[in-house]
């Protein structure tokens, strides 16, 4: 058997050991902390279970195919609902901050979608029809032929489908996202339902391209679900599947060098040198190394210089994602107000993205945020007659933030960012005791992220999804200095996103298989059959 090593336990690292010991590989996965999940974490407290990373399930063909490569279904191991509306948006008014906002529902189902905006901007019906066929296309195009190729051969590009979408292709990949949608519709809500989406890809709209406008297929026309039990579940069923395949997984123990060797004049990897919880140091053989740790951390960390892909001078010349304030809050009482999913956007749209991304970066007032609550849909996160809600504020990718912590203990600025979106949503929901009715509360801030996941910057979702950034510009699932070392995870190809990582769990065993085809990989008999089912 090969001997793999996988580092880090998060979903992408998950994934990659478990489709790699399905393949009849001997893998053993090493996490740092005390739990699997990395991102998609996971905080248990007073009869509340909150998700701390992943909130949206969208992509479920992603999904679906990736437990199809296991032999298993979403539907065996995950119970989904699906969201009926979608989620809910504040619009700010022209009156002060603290004023309530205007409130939309985004509903299931793409004839409902094209009603809200006929309803919102007469005559936009029909045009959202056409955007959201382009959309729809994109989204194919994306899946068939580049999501999940390893642009190993260049002949991949070459596909009928591409050549006939290039002019189409070439003036989405010329244009923003902003300039795309504002091309089209008139009314500013509607701009930022369609623009919005640019976020979840780390970047700001005007810089986004166009090409993006894809993933308004994902939530306006196919819609959102909720796996029951949250991300975490996610996580569970991912760990289940990789033990179940035969992954041995050791937690507590840091990787701290990728070991290297020069064979017949080529740099290799031989394995890793480990401390586990006890301070112990060993080292641990491997004829193949797969890092889904933070991609910055295993170049620059991990790597001795000659080894390294991209080195700390790359970095320098590379643009993050955003940080993250992320707030938890327990609440007694119900709060109709707000949906499973809520967006509070901002008038002044510009403002909030030359805060985060702009020369003199800074935190946001107001900010447009995102609240979850998954109580509105599972029972089970929260005590009976109380409320479950995510907060999450993007801020500056700026570890000087400073970290989070529990009823208010964390640092001063995070707990003051956390305070204002309390308030922001007090007044925008209209939940003027909203403050008084918390009984839990944690936060987590971008020096989180750096200390728990080694996060570049502290950002919270890695590189942005600028042009420069994105498909066969950013960097790929294999060192280009190290033989058998392999990346997976958002910090590197296809994105950022829990699909994301699942499709770079596989670009990962196309690369070892040599497998140079561009879309999804077909489904093979286990080596070591005997799956567990949820």
């Amino acid at each position: 058997m090969t001997r793999t090593a996988v580092i880090g336990g998060g979903v992408a690292g998950l994934a990659t050991a478990a489709l790699l010991a399905h393949e009849g590989h001997s893998v053993i996965l090493f996490e740092r902390g005390d739990r699997l999940g990395g991102r998609a974490g996971i905080i248990k407290r007073d009869g509340f279970q909150f998700d701390t990373g992943p909130s949206w399930y969208l992509m479920p063909r992603v999904f679906e195919h990736f437990f199809n490569l296991l032999g298993t279904s979403a539907s065996e191991q995950l119970d989904l609902r699906t969201l009926n509306p979608g989620y809910r948006v504040f619009s700010q008014s022209s009156a002060p901050v603290q004023a309530p906002a205007r409130s939309v529902d985004v509903p299931y189902s793409r004839r409902s979608v094209h009603a809200l905006f006929e309803a919102v901007e007469r005559g936009s019906g029909r045009t959202l029809d056409k955007y959201l066929d382009s959309a729809e296309r994109t989204s194919r195009m994306a899946e068939q032929h580049f999501l999940y190729n390893p642009f190993t051969r260049l002949r991949s590009l070459g596909h009928r489908d591409v050549l006939q979408s290039l002019p189409q292709l070439i003036s989405l990949l010329g244009t923003s996202l902003e300039r795309y949608a504002s091309r089209q519709f008139s009314n500013p809500l509607l701009q930022q339902i369609l623009e919005y989406p640019a976020v979840f890809l780390g970047t700001d709209p005007r810089r986004a391209p166009a090409m993006y406008h894809l993933m308004s297929a994902l939530d306006l026309s196919e819609g959102a679900q909720y796996p029951m039990g949250g991300f975490w579940t996610i996580v569970e069923r991912l760990e289940a599947l990789a033990r179940d395949a035969g992954v041995t997984i050791v937690s507590n123990c840091e990787v701290t060098e990728i070991l290297t060797q020069k064979v017949n004049g080529t740099l290799q990897a031989t394995g890793l040198r480990v401390t586990d919880a006890a301070g112990d140091k060993r080292i641990e053989q491997a004829d193949i190394v797969v890092s889904a740790a933070d991609l910055h951390h295993t170049e620059t960390h991990l790597l001795e210089p000659a080894a390294q892909s991209y080195p700390a001078s790359w970095w320098h010349k590379r643009e993050s994602g955003p940080g993250a304030v992320i707030v938890m809050l327990g609440v007694r009482g119900a709060l109709p107000q707000l949906e499973h999913h809520s967006l509070l956007f901002t008038k002044d749209w510009d403002k909030n993205f030359d805060a985060i991304f702009g020369s003199h970066p800074h935190v946001p007032d107001p900010v447009s945020l995102y609240v979850c609550k998954p109580s509105a849909t599972d029972p089970n996160v929260a005590p009976h007659d109380h409320e479950n809600l995510f907060v999450l504020i993007p801020v500056p990718a700026q570890t000087e933030l400073g970290a989070g912590g529990s009823d208010g203990r964390g640092d001063q600025m995070i707990e003051d960012i956390a305070d204002k979106a309390i308030d922001q949503i007090s007044a925008w929901a209209g939940i003027s005791d909203l403050r008084d009715r918390i009984v839990v509360r944690e936060t987590l801030g971008p020096a989180d992220f750096a200390t728990k996941y080694h996060s570049w910057r502290g950002g919270m979702l890695g590189p942005s999804h600028i042009l420069s950034q994105s498909a066969m510009f950013r960097p790929q699932n294999q060192s280009k200095k190290v033989k058998n070392l392999y990346y997976a995870g958002g910090t590197t190809a296809p994105g950022v996103g829990v699909p994301m990582c699942l499709i770079s769990a596989e670009l990962v065993l196309k690369r070892i298989r040599g497998d140079h085809s561009a879309g999804p990989t077909e489904a093979q008999p286990a080596f070591n059959p005997g799956l567990v089912r949820a």
